[in-house]
């Protein structure tokens, strides 16, 4: 059982590891609160490659939290497509207002202030506080929980309350005064590099202390917890092509993919086929009669717990029709060519969609004739 008198030297190994081993990432250059701020929010369910080459895409085109504050949101959607969760992104840029207007554009320093900006939670305060102005609080991540979770032997699931409270309480006593900035980072770095879900015990600077290694159990720490059931549909949706152009609309201010531009569509009903399905979609979101063309493809694809089948067609008008649809289902639309297309931010699916079809070759004479 490790006692709190061997805390110090713990952290000291930890510190010398990190100091060693630590990535060069473009946040840690001069740990500007900016840049650690949407690093940070970036990497929340983002892999850590993938969130380097965002943060570099975004610094280009916004270098400052009043570039952010003032950035139409549009455009903020279109750089963080492909990252999901949006509600990240639409939260910063409603943070980089209060930071504009209350705070003279300067990020904040104490950790209420921080806190209490949109978006940011108790690990991101924790994180900016620590990471960008060396302030003696903790963060506490998955990667960190996962250490505990094995150095400790913690038995139980690591999210249960009492276990999240040892955890907090014992990296704040581990945590060597003025070195927070450090301390965090390598508890983060030695769970995504060396104690990640499959533990590289050779190759860690805590391993004489680890009880987990010691019980030669560290495959079963943390232990899981019960997963949530998928669930899967089957929805329908369509390219609908008038005059060489393609219909789009933007989706309502709230719910999934809120404020998204999308292709018309929804769950295919039961007893309904995907084609039926398409054709009673547009009907209901458009009040335009269209007809099937051609089936492009299918394609799978998951967010939360939905395991999602989407059906997509190539479609056009059944009847001669107008182009202004009646709107039951979205804000705004447009006729966009396959350029434009690729401007506006779309969700997952759609977006696979899109690419599939700039790709295949086969498509290109059914967009050409349409």
């Amino acid at each position: 059982m490790i006692s709190p008198d061997q805390y110090p030297t713990i952290a000291n190994q930890l510190l010398t590891w990190f100091t060693q081993n630590k990535r060069p990432l473009p946040w840690r250059t001069d740990y500007a609160p900016y840049h650690v701020w949407v690093s940070e929010i970036m990497l929340q369910q983002t892999q850590m490659e993938r969130g380097v080459t965002y943060f570099n895409r975004w610094m280009q085109m916004l270098p400052d939290v009043t570039a952010v504050a003032e950035a139409h949101e549009d455009d903020l959607l279109k750089l963080w497509e492909g990252l999901g969760y949006y509600s990240r992104v639409r939260n910063l840029h409603k943070a980089a207002k209060i930071i504009a207007t209350e705070h003279d554009g300067i990020f904040p320093e104490t950790y209420s202030d921080i806190r209490a900006l949109p978006g940011i939670g108790e690990y991101t305060a924790g994180a900016i506080a620590s990471i960008a102005f060396n302030q003696d609080v903790i963060c506490v991540d998955a990667n960190v929980e996962r250490v505990f979770a094995r150095l400790f032997d913690i038995d139980t699931p690591v999210k249960q309350k009492q276990n999240m409270e040892f955890i907090r309480k014992t990296a704040t006593e581990m945590l060597p005064s003025g070195r927070a900035r450090e301390f965090n980072q390598a508890l983060m770095e030695l769970g995504a590099l060396v104690c990640s879900k499959k533990p590289h015990c050779a190759r860690c600077p805590l391993q004489e202390n680890c009880e987990a290694f010691h019980l030669e159990i560290p495959q079963e720490r943390p232990v899981p917890i019960a997963k949530k059931g998928i669930k899967h549909i089957d929805v329908a949706t369509g390219f609908l092509m008038h005059n060489g152009k393609i219909y789009i609309q933007k989706r309502p201010e709230f719910g999934v993919w809120a404020g998204f531009w999308e292709l018309p569509g929804g769950s295919v009903e039961e007893g309904e086929t995907p084609e039926e399905a398409v054709v009673r979609e547009f009907m209901e979101e458009t009040e335009f009669p269209v007809q099937i063309k051609d089936k492009i493809l299918v394609v799978k694809h998951g967010y939360t717990t939905y395991r999602v089948t989407m059906h997509c067609y190539f479609l056009t008008f059944a009847k001669e029709h107008t182009a202004e649809p009646v709107l039951h289902a979205a804000t705004a639309y447009q006729w966009v060519n396959m350029k434009e297309l690729d401007a506006v931010t779309l969700p997952a699916g759609h977006r696979k969609l899109l690419d599939h079809l700039q790709t295949d070759l086969r498509l290109i004479p059914l967009l050409e004739n349409s």
